[in-house]
Order: C-alpha cells, then sequence, then structure tokens
C-alpha cells in the first residue's frame, strides 16, 4: 500500500499564490477532475481538497479549477481560491480575455511558419473517446508560430508556440492533426505505430501549457505566468539539439 501511495504521490508546483488565486504548475501524469474512473491515479482536485482555502473542498467548482489541461499535458493551470475569483476568471475564459500559450512539437515542417487554424470540432460518433474535424461541430480557433526545427533519422519534426483561442477538447492535438502534423508521441492523434516509435527518445505527448495571461480577479492588472518546459521534454529536445549540430 505505502510503495503505491508513494507512486501515485506526483504533487503539482505552486508558482504564485495569493487570497484570491493559485497559479500552480501542473505534472504530466496528473489527472484534473475527479471523476469515477480516477480512483488511485493522482488528482488534482483531490490534492487541492487538502488545501485550506474557501473553495478547496467544493465539488461543484471542482477546487477553483478554472480550465482543464489533459492528463499528459504539463504546465500552467489556474486555480481560484474565492467564489469571487472563480466567477471573474470564468468570466475571462468566457470573454476570450485569457491568452494562453503552449509549446508543442510536431512532426514534420510546416508550409506557413506562422498561421491560424479555424475549423470545427465534435467528438467522432464512430470512437466516443475521441475528437476531430467534424461537420457541425463547435467553432474552434488556434494560431501558432514556429520557432524551432530539426531533424532526425530523415524525419523533420517543428517546434511551435500556439495560442488557443477557444478551448475544446484535444483542440491543439486535432489542429494539428487535421494539418498533416501531429503532436509527437500522440497515441490518440499521431497514431499508436508512430507514437510507440516517438516514444523511444521523447516519453510522452510533446504539449506544455507554457504562458498564462489575464486580468487579477481583485486588483484588476493584466497578469503573466510562465512555467518552464518539463525536463522530459526538454531532454527531448536536448536529442534533437545534439542531432542537428552533427548535422
Amino acid at each position: 500500500m505505502r510503495r503505491k501511495e508513494k507512486e501515485n504521490k506526483v504533487e503539482p508546483k505552486i508558482i504564485f499564490e495569493d487570497a484570491q488565486l493559485l497559479v500552480l504548475d501542473k505534472p504530466a501524469g496528473v489527472i484534473v477532475n475527479e471523476a469515477l474512473t480516477t480512483k488511485n491515479q493522482p488528482v488534482l482536485q483531490s490534492w487541492l481538497s487538502k488545501r485550506d482555502y474557501p473553495l478547496a473542498k467544493s465539488r461543484e467548482e471542482r477546487g477553483g479549477i478554472v480550465h482543464r489541461l489533459d492528463k499528459e499535458t504539463s504546465g500552467i493551470i489556474l486555480v481560484a481560491k474565492t467564489k469571487s475569483a472563480f466567477a471573474s476568471l470564468q468570466r475571462q475564459f468566457k470573454e476570450r480575455k485569457v491568452k494562453k500559450t503552449y509549446l508543442a512539437l510536431l512532426h514534420g515542417s510546416l508550409n506557413e511558419k506562422v498561421g491560424k487554424i479555424e475549423v470545427p470540432v465534435g467528438r467522432l460518433p464512430w470512437r466516443r473517446d475521441r475528437f476531430g474535424v467534424l461537420a457541425g461541430g463547435r467553432a474552434s480557433k488556434s494560431s501558432y508560430n514556429v520557432v524551432a526545427e530539426y531533424e532526425k533519422e530523415g524525419e523533420r519534426f517543428s517546434l511551435v508556440e500556439v495560442t488557443p483561442q477557444t478551448g475544446r477538447t484535444h483542440q491543439i492535438r486535432i489542429h494539428f492533426k487535421y494539418l498533416g502534423h501531429p503532436v509527437v508521441s500522440d497515441e490518440f492523434y499521431a497514431g499508436r505505430k508512430t507514437a510507440r516509435g516517438d516514444r523511444k527518445w521523447c516519453p510522452r505527448l510533446f504539449l506544455h501549457a507554457a504562458s498564462i495571461e489575464f486580468f487579477h480577479p481583485e486588483r484588476g492588472q493584466k497578469v503573466r505566468f510562465s512555467s518552464a518546459l518539463a525536463a522530459d521534454l526538454a531532454a527531448a529536445l536536448v536529442t534533437l539539439e545534439k542531432l542537428r549540430e552533427t548535422n
């Protein structure tokens, strides 16, 4: 039992905290919200419930968690500590006043180094655990720019900075699959065979929530927080950097 508890003890790092909010750096492997299927797994909402602030144990506000990250995605996540902060931050997300930036490593070289992706996305009727570009789906929009390119064993890769303007489930992953450049190590959207090869040098989905900008719910001024690229993803880039230096 102690061994299992130790294995499941994956905790976020606190980037910033005041009376109104928590800004956390979520490790990969941590699920954000509690559910019937999350028993014996590290869950952010459960970790928050042990802290002392007004919304910590609130199931209705999910401990104050304002937005989500996929289990395998690392990086910044925002938590409100009070009802007023929760309402303010939710409103900012709804009005698209929150700017989130991600780093993703993609297969291939994009023709347009700076671009926008606007397509309807929805749950696939033939595979309910997957989402994709779908006629009649919900509008989704992301902008991106390529920040570096690499080559490994004849295959090219692109490191991109992505800013989603909407927040659909798996949005970034779906968008780049749609362009024909899936995220490295993405078992859902790159395909199992490709992801299995990727994971020999990149151990998990290469997607990191790198920064967030919003208006402080109490003071009203714009604030920005950032998260350094997680160690496992940074190591994958080092592998590519070394190959680039020898080519």
